[in-house]
């Protein structure tokens, strides 16, 4: 029985990735970075015609200009040039997400995608909107890129091309959820749940260490790892803990975990809590007959007490 509904379950997974790869999705990569790299003070008034958002009002044309002739925003324009001379694998990896968020989000209407350099900011690499998607280009150079030397590693492990379409998905990921409220350790551990299962869904095509931001060596630890951890906030009573410090602890990225014992927390990754939330969202997925976008909404208490999780040992 178990066999026959693998099987079933299989079919029917592959009869929706073939439904979704037959929508029609058209747009085009808009290179800003090269335009407003290659661009002549005469050109200023026809770029910001074509793109008056990226151009705050905040400040005159005299200061555009200045930003042109800078030696620093020429280095980004051409290192984001040498390495990005064609986004070939990037627009087709997009273009399977639209696909994706068509099939799920009939609303979802395809945005114009847009590349710009940022000075490196990786706090912002994705900005997306109901009709722009913004790329810090910049960001994604490869992690040992010389600009980004003073960065931590745990940080810049991620700065890499085959991460654009998955921080793009969890740009949207982050549009379509919703909670009240992200007080306790499983309120945030289920909101990053929904997050990671959203990019399961929505591009099946990447790895699950790429989903997380993780390196493979990370990927095995946490799942070795997974009952030892579950068992540890289940004994310290963290999961409905208001503790101020517990997202720092398991949640915001980090070069590890703090379970405040050395050898667990030399060898954890960061973010190891929404590791668990993801466990939990796909154990709720897998036991309950709901859809994606009714998922996203519910509550992390209901996800949680409805999702039959319990690790093995």
């Amino acid at each position: 029985m178990f066999s026959l509904v693998i099987v079933f379950s299989c079919k029917q997974e592959s009869k929706i990735e073939s439904e979704i790869a037959q929508i029609d999705v058209d747009f085009i990569v808009e290179r800003f970075d090269k335009a407003f790299g290659e661009a002549k003070p005469g050109d200023l008034p026809q770029l910001k015609s074509a793109y008056p958002f990226m151009f705050s009002d905040r400040y005159d044309d005299a200061f555009w200009i200045t930003r042109m002739n800078d030696t620093l925003q020429q280095e980004l324009t051409n290192e984001s040039s040498k390495v990005f001379d064609e986004l070939v694998d990037e627009k087709d990896e997009i273009t399977q997400l639209f696909q994706h968020l068509k099939y799920y989000f009939p609303e979802f209407k395809v945005p114009r995608v847009i590349t710009a350099t940022s000075s490196v900011d990786y706090r912002n690499k994705v900005i997306v909107t109901d009709t722009i998607v913004l790329i810090s280009i910049d960001t994604y150079l490869g992690k040992d890129h010389e600009f980004y030397q003073g960065i931590q590693h745990y940080l810049r492990q991620n700065f890499e091309r085959e991460q654009m379409v998955v921080d793009m998905a969890n740009a949207y990921a982050e549009k379509y959820s919703f909670q009240v409220n992200r007080k306790t350790l499983l309120d945030e551990m289920v909101y990053f749940g929904k997050l990671l299962y959203f990019k399961d869904v929505m591009v099946p095509f990447k790895n699950d260490a790429q989903k997380i931001g993780y390196t493979n060596d990370q990927l095995d630890w946490a799942k070795s790892n997974e009952f030892f951890i579950w068992n540890h906030f289940m004994d310290k009573e963290l999961l409905y803990s208001t503790d101020s410090k517990l997202p720092s602890r398991f949640i915001n990225p980090a070069p590890f975990s703090k379970f405040y014992l050395e050898m667990i927390d030399k060898e954890s990754p960061g973010r190891i809590g929404q590791f668990i939330g993801w466990q939990i969202v796909k154990s709720y997925m897998a036991n309950n007959d709901v859809d994606l976008k009714d998922m996203l909404i519910k509550e992390p208490i209901e996800i949680f007490n409805n999702s039959k999780y319990k690790p093995q040992k």
